[in-house]
């Protein structure tokens, strides 16, 4: 329940964050919302636990807020350019599959048959996912390379938030926001261009951009606590994967609400996609 409870927090922090991205730019979007996460974690972490947590755990997500400015940061440009409906499934599958690579190669897990073939299916779902175009004329190229990109990081954010131990209870969290906001701010000096679009906004326009970045990026903080418990009640591929069916959502919406217009084959790759997902996550 709280990694399906993470999955729905992130499906619609992603979705609401990609609908700003347009609006505005990605960089400003990412940065507030990274500021929005780090101040609502600090109002809970006191409340979940008082203690001090050891250096380690803070290290550990530290580390694991590295992935997440990565991550943030790529998926917010790739939304910004790109259908919502094929950035966000591309970012998860790829986030999705190297954590359960690790856990084999390096905890020791040992995930069913049926989890390899939900692997294996997610290799063509990404090659079908990036041909062509949209049938409403946006390019997919780019955005799918954002979406790789920022699947390195989602996946990151999950492996090392996971090793963090139960004493520190959300503490790892606040530190992963301490340097996701770091790293935010270090790649956005070398992406001038996205945060140009902002720059003849209004103030009033600005301020409302901000204010709902970082709603975006508490409903994003409450997901990383929530998958966070998960990892202390399962395996980390388990709540991997579980916490990995959050593109759902912006998927549905973006379809619904935005209207975006697929081709037949990016279609069919997002359909081998989710059902990559499900079959990794069901056993």
């Amino acid at each position: 329940m709280f990694a399906l409870a993470s999955a729905v927090s992130y499906g619609l922090s992603d979705f609401l964050g990609g609908v700003l991205s347009r609006r505005g730019s990605f960089v400003r979007v990412a940065l507030c919302g990274q500021v929005g996460s780090l101040v609502s974690m600090a109002l809970v972490a006191p409340l979940v636990s008082v203690t001090v947590p050891d250096f380690a755990d803070l290290a550990w997500g530290g580390l694991s807020g590295v992935g997440t400015g990565l991550g943030m940061m790529f998926l917010f440009r790739g939304m910004s350019r790109g259908p919502m409906s094929v950035v966000v499934p591309t970012s998860a599958v790829g986030g999705l599959a190297l954590p359960v690579l690790v856990g084999v190669a390096v905890l020791g897990e040992r995930p069913a048959p049926l989890a390899w073939v939900g692997i294996a299916l997610a290799l063509p779902a990404l090659w079908w996912v990036s041909c062509g175009k949209a049938d409403d004329g946006r390019g997919v190229r780019g955005a799918v390379g954002d979406g790789l990109i920022s699947s390195t990081g989602i996946a990151l954010q999950y492996l090392a938030l996971a090793q963090a131990g139960p004493g520190s209870g959300t503490w790892a969290v606040v530190a992963g926001r301490v340097t996701s906001i770091i790293v935010v701010a270090v790649v956005s000096a070398t992406m001038r261009r996205g945060a140009s679009r902002s720059d003849s906004d209004d103030d009033i326009h600005r301020t409302r951009l901000d204010v709902a970045a970082g709603c975006t990026g508490a409903l994003a903080g409450l997901a990383l606590i929530c998958y966070l418990y998960a990892t202390r009640t399962e395996l980390v591929t388990i709540a991997v994967v579980l916490s990995s069916l959050y593109p759902v959502i912006p998927v549905l919406l973006g379809v619904t609400v935005l209207r975006e217009r697929l081709t037949r084959s990016q279609t069919a790759g997002l359909i081998t996609a989710l059902v990559a997902t499900v079959l990794i996550a069901t056993t």
